[in-house]
């Protein structure tokens, strides 16, 4: 994917991994709604550089949403993304984001949101994916301007979930 801003892709190049999860309960799926950005997205997030992705994909978990016994079923599939850095020392950032279907406890622990998490409204909710994705794709078409850089990618992939893994 590259983000509509990006006209080429060229300069200094921020590269982030993430890894992300999908939780499904029947038509239900756990998601984090963003009130900033209002928005809907997966609970995952950046890998630091030192784990792994399965280890980094539980550590995100568990801080934002507060799932326990994380158990990853399957690799789903990954994103690669080109989308306008934020950082002052890169022109771009590349993103690979790496989804696995995940199995938690049923009881969801304490989160433990950072403070712009926080600070952006940040609240897990099991949603119905139908539903998520109708909203996502209404703040998409109204070009919404709180609308973050992640909703087209989230958008994408929660409706190749309805498809694929939803039949």
């Amino acid at each position: 994917m590259i983000h509509n801003d990006i006209k080429k892709i060229e300069g200094k190049i921020y590269e982030r991994i993430a890894a992300r999860a999908i939780i499904l309960k029947g038509s239900k799926i756990l998601l984090l709604y963003t009130k900033r950005y209002n928005d809907y997205s997966f609970p995952g997030g950046g890998v630091d550089p030192e784990e792994d992705l399965i280890t980094g994909l539980k550590r995100e978990l568990s801080e934002e949403t507060g799932a326990t016994n994380v158990e990853v079923l399957e690799e789903y599939g990954l994103i690669d993304e080109y989308r306008p850095s934020y950082y002052d020392d890169s022109d771009l950032i590349h993103m690979t984001s790496y989804f696995y279907v995940c199995k938690i406890d049923e009881k969801l622990g304490e989160s433990n949101l950072e403070d712009y998490e926080i600070a952006n409204g940040m609240s897990t909710i099991w949603i119905d994916i139908n539903e998520a994705i109708r909203h996502n794709k209404e703040v998409i078409a109204n070009k919404e301007e709180s609308m973050g850089l992640s909703i087209e990618r989230e958008t994408f992939v929660l409706e190749m979930i309805a498809k694929e893994l939803l039949k």
